[in-house]
């Protein structure tokens, strides 16, 4: 019999999982995994499998953003953008040099749902979808606006 190691929890929200993290669905994690990692630099730190060749938990970061990932479990509901025919989520991630991100992912596959462009709210952004599905946002802060400014800049812009 294996014995495990617990220690007392201190603190019962772990630094790293300080704000929301989003949990991502696909139909291939294996595939998902190597591209954000060839697109988005993706950092990944755990990857735990289940039976036959599916992953049943990953955890990856993109810079300091955290995301989770699994194979598709219809059992548990759990669907893949293939599978629902689309996603109801976009994914938003600040990165140092939006162009230079933009242009690694769509060599490694990504597609250019809307090219980087500045944006009314002071942000270089592009709107990038994986081969899996989802939709990401990558982004640069160009310049910062307070909560005035952004109104104006929207109403200028006709939202």
């Amino acid at each position: 019999m294996t014995t495990t190691k617990q220690t007392t929890v201190t603190n019962p929200i772990p630094e790293e999982y300080k704000g929301g993290v989003p949990y991502l669905n696909v139909h291939d994690a294996k595939a998902a995994l190597a591209f954000y990692r060839e697109a988005f630099g993706a950092d990944v730190r755990i990857e735990i499998p289940r039976q036959g060749d599916k992953i049943a938990h990953a955890e990856f970061r993109i810079g300091a953003a955290v995301f989770m990932l699994r194979d598709e479990y219809p059992e548990y509901r759990f669907r893949s953008p293939r599978t629902i025919g689309g996603t109801p989520v976009n994914l938003l991630v600040f990165v140092p040099d939006v162009e230079a991100f933009a242009e690694r992912a769509i060599a490694a596959g990504a597609s250019v749902i809307r090219p980087v462009e500045m944006q009314f709210h002071g942000d270089l952004q592009v709107e990038l979808e994986d081969p899996f599905g989802h939709s990401w946002f990558f982004t640069s802060r160009v310049a910062h606006m307070d909560e005035t400014e952004l109104k104006e800049t929207a109403a200028a812009v006709n939202l």
